[in-house]
């Protein structure tokens, strides 16, 4: 039986193509020996010529020789779906990307050491799956990540997601680019919430922010310490994405082959981020992208100093969402975070980042003792978060997770 690879960000955006390649890359190489796999990648990205059936018959007929008769239907599609995708990459492109598959395959060692082992006969009628992170007892280690402009996946946004929180007795977070405000929020929700905090280069944009949340009685306050630029999301830049929604010929195409979306976005209450709208045009009144927010609004001189600052002023349990070394996990603790949240930003800041999961055991016996440690994005199934805590995480999180839902 195939055996998965751990889970990183299976995230299809541009921005983080490579790491998904890779993980293909990392699928097959458990099953083949060094050579196939290499001729694999080859065959992944050859000519920009060939057709759609051309790529299938020569990936079935390598599938065949290779004898892949327990390779599932549906990795053998995501597999074709990767090779279409890097057949139409510009030219300049394609050895680069070879290089990387021979080095990966000359480099990965199989690692079945998160695989799982499960004991027997200690009887599980009563199980407490509850966790206690920043203070708070949460009925199950998983919490709702904050994520912006959730009105976009729809129309209830942030309203919806603090009712299931709140059913299942768990945390949610709330970003700074939240479509629906901390007071109504906290009027929906009793249980534990966070507030996510974006550093602005408006120092009084950042002070209303952080007394909203402070006055809402928001039990958590979690500075983003990796987007202190915005990263290449070549998806965005392709589609034209912008907040609020712009009208383009692909947006109109997207909305026209979602009409119940588009209904419900056109009959509701106007689309807005009320905490930014009294100090910022970007997102409000003005259509921008992700990216030149980013670029234009957040403080790109941010550093460890502002972070201890903002703790101090907070005055609560305060976490950095966004560490991926050990270095950080450790200055982290240093400043006062009673907290850090192991995230890649769903892979698309850095391209070529690891995957939290990677990181976290080595996180974890650094600092585990002393400060909550969450491990947050490429969570995708209750196994993944048992391997996580197995690892040491208190709790996991996620977007994808419920905004896909």
């Amino acid at each position: 039986m195939i055996r998965r690879p751990p889970r990183s960000t299976l995230d299809r955006s541009s921005a983080a193509s490579d790491v998904y390649k890779r993980q293909l890359l990392e699928l097959v190489l458990k099953n083949f020996s060094q050579k196939n796999t290499i001729d694999f990648a080859r065959t992944l990205v050859k000519g920009t010529l060939e057709n759609r059936k051309q790529i299938d018959r020569k990936l079935r007929r390598n599938l065949d020789r290779w004898k892949l008769n327990r390779l599932s239907v549906l990795v053998r599609n995501i597999l074709r779906l990767a090779t279409f995708e890097m057949c139409y990459l510009k030219e300049s492109s394609h050895q680069i990307i070879i290089n990387e598959a021979i080095e990966l395959c000359k480099d990965f060692v199989d690692d079945n050491s998160h695989g799982l082992i499960n004991s027997v006969l200690r009887g599980v009628k009563d199980v407490d799956i509850s966790t206690t992170i920043f203070g708070k007892k949460l009925e199950m280690p998983v919490y709702c990540s904050p994520t912006a402009v959730q009105r976009l996946f729809h129309y209830e946004g942030e309203r919806a997601v603090a009712k299931a929180a709140d059913k299942f007795g768990t945390m949610f977070g709330v970003s700074s680019l939240g479509t629906v405000s901390v007071e109504e929020v906290s009027k929906i929700s009793s249980s534990p919430k966070m507030f996510q905090f974006y550093f602005h280069k408006d120092r009084g944009l950042n002070s209303n922010m952080l007394q909203r949340a402070k006055e809402q009685n928001f039990d958590v306050l979690a500075l983003t310490v990796d987007t202190i630029t915005g990263g290449n999301r070549e998806r965005d830049l392709r589609t034209g994405f912008t907040i609020p929604p712009n009208m383009n010929i692909y947006s109109i195409l997207d909305f026209l082959i979602k009409p119940q979306w588009t209904f419900n976005y056109l009959t509701h209450k106007k689309f807005e981020l009320p905490h930014l709208q009294e100090y910022v045009s970007e997102g409000t009144n003005v259509f921008t992208s992700i990216g030149s927010y980013f670029s234009t609004m957040l403080d790109q001189s941010m550093n460890w100093d502002d972070a201890e600052k903002l703790c101090s002023e907070w005055n609560g349990h305060f976490a950095l969402k966004g560490i991926m070394s050990v270095e950080d996990a450790k200055k982290a603790v240093d400043i006062g975070c009673s907290g850090i949240m192991v995230s890649n930003h769903g892979g698309r800041q850095l391209d070529g980042s690891r995957a939290p999961f990677d990181q976290l055991a080595e996180i974890v016996d650094a600092v585990g003792d002393k400060i909550d440690v969450i491990c947050e994005g490429g969570i995708q199934r209750g196994t993944h978060v048992l391997k996580a805590l197995s690892l040491g995480a208190k709790a996991c999180s996620g977007g994808r997770l419920y905004l896909y839902a």
